[in-house]
């Protein structure tokens, strides 16, 4: 463990991205967040997405994210094309950021993982008071990884770009791996 306190997002700066950062891939659960009567995310269920969306092309970031490609579930596509898509996207972004669900999403931990692969940068959003399993805590054992303890998204975003910046300087310098700069958190 790094000596690097966490930060408190309400006094940490709020930072401009990197020049070299031009695209995120956001990814989250989806699946399981939908209604099962009318097949689409509820705007509960929506609103994290949509802040951190608007949040990123507010700064000029291209976002890919899966929930709004598909509507928000309205237009779900067929497994082997979000698959590779979701892949190739992953591959192609500067940034990746996710919220890994709780429960755990299983799709989303898969993207972790290809995230982790493709050496990226990697930010997680973890809710305060949830358990996450195992190879989320470690992640950043072996990848460039900041985390980002949080109550509620939109309050938090100070946090999540002092993250992003620190993954991505981390992933730069290939110090990345085998440290962890402490958690990004929010004090609600």
């Amino acid at each position: 463990m790094s000596t690097t306190p966490p930060l408190d997002s309400a006094n940490a700066p709020g930072t401009r991205p990197d020049p070299g950062i031009r695209s995120v891939f956001l990814a989250g659960p989806f699946i399981q967040l939908l209604d099962p009567e009318t097949g689409e995310m509820s705007a509960g269920a929506r609103a994290p997405f949509d802040v951190l969306i608007k949040h990123f092309e507010a700064q000029g970031l291209s976002v890919h994210n899966a929930h709004r490609r598909e509507a928000w579930g309205a237009e779900l596509m067929r497994p082997e094309q979000c698959t590779k898509l979701d892949q190739d996207e992953i591959r192609k972004a500067d940034v990746f950021v996710a919220l890994p669900g709780h429960p755990a999403s299983p799709g989303t931990h898969i993207e972790i993982g290809w995230a982790s692969a493709f050496d990226k940068p990697i930010v997680l959003l973890l809710e305060r008071d949830r358990e996450y399993t195992f190879l989320v805590q470690g992640l950043h054992t072996v990848a460039s990884v900041e985390y980002v303890v949080h109550t509620d998204i939109a309050t938090c975003l100070p946090a999540v770009d002092r993250a992003v910046e620190l993954a991505v300087l981390r992933n730069r310098e290939g110090s990345g791996r085998h440290q962890r700069s402490g958690a990004e958190q929010d004090r609600q």
